[in-house]
């Protein structure tokens, strides 16, 4: 890492620069893409209908829409929250060209998603009409826009971080991307019976950090229960802190687990992007719950209408200035309330740049699921706090880019990842691991973990029957499958592999009992890298009638999906299959990694290990999984999910 962190900002912000031009540019050609009839893309819904429109919860306009629902209809990328545009086509002059879309509003967001339906606030009854005004002409479509405010507020963090005056962030700033080291408390040693021993070592370590503190939580080792623990104590220090992660849904999370542990949780952010749980903490709702809003609400609606009554001009401008002083007076005691009431405050990276938080300042951040967190949007809560504490696994997802150059030149790298590196004396690794069986487990310990993780004694030899075994892949060099590349998405599937893999399927409930399976609860993920063999898998699933009582069961995703779930039986269709062992997407290991640390005892893997081998990390994989547990061979002509085996037992 450069040791000079001025011009390690300045590189983040070029980076950063280029990530946003291609996304800008990526969102320009979109518009000028053509649509021939039904269009039902993850960014994009055409054409959509409009129907009746409400207001929320909030007092926002919500327009609802509908559209035609794809039978492979898989991606959706339409989240609560996310910035949307409508759009009609404009057809140009060449009669041979298609025609481009042309927004028709200004940027309205998600508010929910259902089957078939987007329900979107609008900004205002004008914007309401003008879009009504349109789809009674033509036909309408909805489809995702780029959001620049991220990227404003990353951008601004940067410069704010390159420039600050402030001692105490220079320092930190310094001790994070420069030459300085972290120092740490003495304290008196720290210990929870309901925490293992790396646990306790973990909260030792935050409790003690003058200026970073990292936990590394790798899969089923129970991060959230320690981070949670780390805030909890540290409140018995400091008065109020800051809790943030990249996305929404992490937010959530670490908030709800707080609620529950009774601590007062203040969240900032969009309420649409907010789960139902967390909205009675939102900043919105106890602001209109505040004992002085009915006031401040009368007030408001006051000036609204001019004051009311006649009187003199002098005398009614003295009342609206009364009026409005009053107004603020209590704006401010509402705001001030608020966060004195609140022993933390949650919100994304980028809504740390949100209005409300401008001039406020934490002891201490915590940032959850930090190895997915680009560092420009770090910054920008870092520049609230004194210290800062990480929590993630950077041998998990790593941060979405969509710019191939700007990933290669290190805006993949996170910041905790940086740290972690250069300061390994502020790194805790969580070591005991509550969700697998300690075959499954292995691989990856070994692989990315250094072989230092071990599996609880609840869960270490945990498994569905005792005539099975917890690993088994199935090898489908000899079968003649064929990976082909969608087209339209440039994503790859192999039809035949997948039919395989729902005949595996159908074997395994069979041998275990579909009685048994009900009855228990038992969950099966099934997962491929690829979005294609995703969508693929699910129109199989969803055609067999034998899978109907399993509905809420089986679940079908990508790796991505998948990132903090787990199920008792997690099958992985690796779709590639070619004689020149090329792999693509599968050399994002760490991908992998997720996706081999999702079942809690059963893991089974479809692919070629011909093609697969010629990679070393495959290579390894498939001789422990020969090792372990079962390696079958899949014979081309079989209706049967294999005729010769090696391993534990006789393939079923």
């Amino acid at each position: 890492m450069n040791l000079n962190p001025i011009s390690h900002l300045e590189r983040q912000a070029v980076l950063l620069k280029q990530e946003f031009d291609y996304e800008r540019t990526s969102y320009e050609q979109s518009l000028r893409s053509g649509i021939s009839g039904r269009m039902q893309e993850s960014n994009c819904r055409y054409p959509v209908t409009l129907l009746a429109n409400s207001y929320n919860a909030l007092n926002q306009l919500v327009l609802m829409v509908t559209y035609e629902v794809s039978p492979d209809e898989t991606d959706n990328d339409f989240e609560p929250g996310r910035p949307v545009e409508f759009f009609r086509l404009d057809k140009s002059g060449d009669s041979e060209s298609p025609p481009t879309r042309k927004p028709i509003a200004t940027t309205c967001y998600v508010e929910q998603v259902g089957e078939g339906t987007i329900q979107v606030a609008v900004p205002n009854k004008s914007m309401l009409q003008s879009i009504r005004d349109t789809a009674a002409n033509t036909l309408l479509g909805l489809q995702l826009c780029i959001d620049s405010t991220s990227f404003h507020v990353m951008e601004d963090a940067l410069h704010d971080a390159m420039h600050s005056q402030n001692e105490r962030f220079v320092h930190l700033r310094d001790t994070l991307i420069g030459s300085l080291q972290p120092r740490f408390r003495n304290l008196p040693q720290l210990s929870f019976p309901w925490l293992n021993t790396s646990q306790n070592a973990a909260l030792q370590k935050v409790v003690e950090a003058m200026e970073v503190a990292i936990i590394h939580g790798p899969p089923g080792t129970g991060k959230t229960t320690t981070l949670v623990d780390a805030v909890i104590e540290t409140l018995q220090r400091e008065t109020q802190v800051m809790v943030c992660a990249p996305s929404n849904a992490a937010v959530d999370w670490i908030s709800e687990q707080l609620m529950r542990r009774g601590v007062n949780v203040l969240r900032i952010g969009n309420p649409l992007r907010m789960s139902d749980e967390m909205l009675a903490c939102s900043y919105e709702h106890r602001y209109a719950a505040h004992p002085d809003y009915s006031e401040l609400w009368s007030i408001r609606r006051a000036l609204r209408e001019g004051a009311g009554g006649e009187g003199k001009s002098r005398e009614k401008q003295a009342r609206l200035h009364k009026m409005r002083t009053r107004a603020t007076e209590l704006e401010i005691k509402i705001n001030a309330d608020l966060f004195e009431q609140a022993r933390v405050v949650s919100c994304t990276l980028i809504g740390s740049g949100y209005h409300i938080l401008e001039h406020r300042h934490f002891s201490t951040l915590f940032i959850d699921e930090a190895a997915q967190a680009l560092e420009p949007a770090c910054w920008a809560a870092i520049l609230k706090s004194d210290r800062v504490v990480f929590s993630g696994d950077h041998q998990q997802l790593p941060p979405t880019i969509k710019c191939t150059e700007a990933a290669r030149g290190g805006l993949d790298v996170t910041l905790m990842q940086k740290v972690s590196r250069e300061k390994p004396q502020c790194v805790s690794m969580l070591t005991i691991q509550y969700r697998m069986h300690r075959d499954i487990m292995g691989f990856s310990s070994q692989w990315f973990y250094h072989g230092c993780l071990t599996a609880a004694p609840e869960v270490g030899d945990r498994q569905i029957s005792l005539m099975d075994t917890p690993l088994m892949w199935i090898d489908t060099s000899g079968c003649d499958f064929n990976e082909k590349e969608n087209a339209r998405t440039n994503s790859k599937l192999n039809a035949e592999e997948a039919r395989l893999l729902i005949h595996t399927l159908r074997d395994y409930i069979d041998m275990i009992g579909m009685e048994r399976i009900v009855n228990e609860r038992v969950d099966f993920g099934i997962i491929s890298p690829y979005k294609a063999q995703v969508r693929l898998l699910r129109k199989l699933i969803k055609m067999q009638r034998f899978f109907r009582v399993l509905k809420r069961q089986i679940s079908v995703n990508t790796v991505d999906g998948f990132q903090g779930q787990e199920r008792d039986v997690i099958i992985i269709s690796m779709v590639r299959d070619n004689d020149s062992g090329t792999i693509g997407f599968l050399r994002d290991l760490r991908r992998m990694n997720v996706a081999l640390t999702r079942a809690r005892m059963k893991l089974i893997v479809l692919g070629n290990a011909e093609t697969l081998s010629k990679h070393k990390f495959y290579n390894c994989l498939i001789e422990y999984f020969k090792e372990h547990g079962e390696f079958v061979t899949c014979m081309p002509d079989d209706d049967s999910s294999s005729n010769s085996s090696t391993g534990n037992r006789d393939a079923f």
